[in-house]
């Protein structure tokens, strides 16, 4: 099955009442996608990719369908099988789409993983996930390493570039060398409802989760990358993310790929520098971008103007909410608004503005068609528009295309967020008369004081529109009175030092900027806020250190 013909609703409802996908049983990207087109059209330009030394290098959809084959057989012959679960970390190289395409053809289960973790951390996902065989980095292997002596059943550990093994490794490059550019398709490759892959969620309060997700989720990403992202033949999209997460299968492989659009990958190492993110959008062409707020919001106060950003027509964001100032900033400078989208590690887009819908800055927009999307009170019962309640989504046959299958191995878990025919994310949110909906928080976060419930975001939101923050976290403290108090920790910008006056300055900004009520009594100076290794604030850190104190 390759990609249905490309919609071109001029409106919500159309696209709401147009948009359907079937999933074929026997459905395998790898080759009824990826295979298939590179048959009819080999030489159909998939990836460009900029190395970290700045070497550019270009790719066709025949080098993946060919490479991931051979691997395949390389893999095969290392006892990879159908089912075993293999840990890959190859930050942005293009190693890792073969990877990834080859497991595939196999039916082994990538649990893709992010280059920041700790020899601890490995220890911990290897025995927790029960990982057969590691695919990673050369400079990742000292930390496999550490770890090994205590990682249960690894057997398989195969090293991608360097030039020294450690003993029991194998070379990424030397197997592929030795193997044959063929793979066919049997009766037992794997199909729709095997499973494709396991993420472990970025558990900002207490451990990760593994999510599980089969062979039909890549068709769930239709919808983010040909109608979200508006791609066509022809563009060259670029999502800023790290290959240890979900959000690289949303804005890197699987929707850009059956769009005909070109996948763009910076692979830099380090710190993320924005001037060197606008230089790399100049010079290469970058028609949409996809980028998490935190992003834009260091963009926007960059000297726009420096470069030439004329391709670039089309922007969206997601992984946390978008502050409106940011939004409208953007859209000063560059011409083009921020289409924002909502979804989960376990799920595919869920809510989104897309094109031929009317931004609302702040808003995360309307439910993706397909997906089954219900606001519940803590009774359960449906919320009418302006209350506040859970995001939900009703189960059933057809329904939520790219939702997960489960928590890999916890079935208990599982069945603590899936019963009673519906999916509770743990987000809250509430819906406008015209059916946007707007983020408020997980309910963890929703803090409660003298009667009101204030979501952190929208605090959040009003204190960055002050030069003097670059970021903040608020959170609840317990108060006596108040049952809990807002507080805000805040990082500053250059030239800033903390100061009561500053923390008042902020105090009587937030209340012209939102109501009253909402301003942080306790402001808080930090050089940075705790995050989770995908970047999210870890606002459950913050709680815990603060009821250790007295603030």
């Amino acid at each position: 099955m390759k990609t249905p013909e490309k919609l071109a609703p001029t409106s919500y409802r159309e696209f709401r009442e147009q948009f359907h996908v079937d999933v074929p049983e026997d459905y395998n990207f790898a080759f009824d996608f990826v295979d298939e087109v590179a048959r009819e059209d080999p030489s159909r330009p998939a990836m460009i990719h900029i190395g970290p030394h700045g070497t550019r290098r270009d790719y066709d959809l025949a080098f993946f369908s060919r490479e991931s084959a051979r691997m395949a057989n390389a893999f095969t012959r290392l006892g990879i099988a159908k089912g075993d679960r293999i840990m890959v970390i190859l930050y942005r190289r293009v190693e890792w789409w073969v990877t990834f395409l080859a497991l595939m053809k196999i039916g082994a289960v990538p649990v893709p993983s992010p280059n920041l973790l700790t020899p601890h951390d490995i220890e911990f996902r290897v025995n927790y996930a029960k990982i057969k065989a590691v695919i990673v980095e050369d400079s990742i292997v000292p930390r496999i390493e550490a770890a090994r002596s205590a990682c249960h059943g690894l057997s398989v550990m195969v090293q991608v570039g360097g030039r020294e093994l450690p003993p029991g490794w194998v070379s990424f490059e030397e197997i592929g060398r030795q193997a044959a550019t063929d793979f066919p398709r049997t009766p037992d490759s794997p199909r729709r409802d095997d499973p494709l892959l396991v993420f472990f969620s970025s558990g900002t309060t207490g451990m990760p989760k593994m999510v599980v997700h089969t062979h039909a989720y890549p068709l769930g990403h239709l919808a983010t990358g040909v109608y979200w992202h508006d791609l066509a033949p022809g563009d060259i999209h670029l999502t800023l993310a790290d290959t240890g997460w979900g959000k690289s299968v949303w804005g890197k492989f699987f929707g850009q790929w059956m769009a005909g659009a070109v996948v763009f990958v910076w692979d830099f190492r380090g710190k993320f520098v924005p001037a060197e993110l606008l230089e790399v959008l100049s010079k290469n062409g970058v028609t949409s971008f996809c980028g998490p707020p935190t992003v834009y919001r260091f963009l926007i106060r960059e000297d726009l103007s420096k470069y030439d950003l004329s391709r670039l027509r089309h922007c969206t964001t997601a992984g946390e909410l978008l502050n409106d100032s940011v939004f409208h900033a953007w859209k000063k400078a560059t011409g083009m608004p921020i289409y924002e989208g909502y979804g989960q590690t376990e799920t595919c887009l869920q809510i989104a503005t897309f094109p031929f819908m009317t931004p609302k800055p702040g808003s995360i927009g309307r439910p993706t068609p397909g997906w089954d999307v219900i606001l519940l009170d803590e009774r359960g019962e449906p919320c009418p528009p302006g209350v506040e309640g859970e995001i939900c989504l009703r189960l059933g046959p057809g329904k939520n295309l790219g939702l997960f299958t489960g928590y890999l191995d916890e079935p208990e878990k599982t069945r603590t967020v899936m019963h009673d025919g519906v999916y509770y994310t743990g987000d809250k949110a509430w819906m406008d008369e015209d059916g946007y909906f707007w983020f408020l928080g997980r309910i963890d976060d929703l803090i409660k004081s003298s009667g009101y419930r204030i979501g952190p975001f929208e605090v959040e939101s009003a204190l960055i529109t002050h030069p003097a923050v670059i970021e903040a976290a608020v959170t609840g403290v317990p108060d006596p009175v108040r049952g809990q108090a807002v507080k805000a920790t805040v990082v500053l910008s250059a030239g800033y030092e903390p100061s009561d006056e500053l923390a008042r300055e902020l105090q009587n900004h937030v209340k012209a900027e939102t109501a009253p009520y909402k301003y942080p009594r306790i402001v808080e100076f930090v050089p940075e806020l705790p995050k989770t290794i995908s970047g999210k604030i870890k606002r459950a850190a913050i709680r815990k250190m603060d009821l250790t104190r007295d603030m």
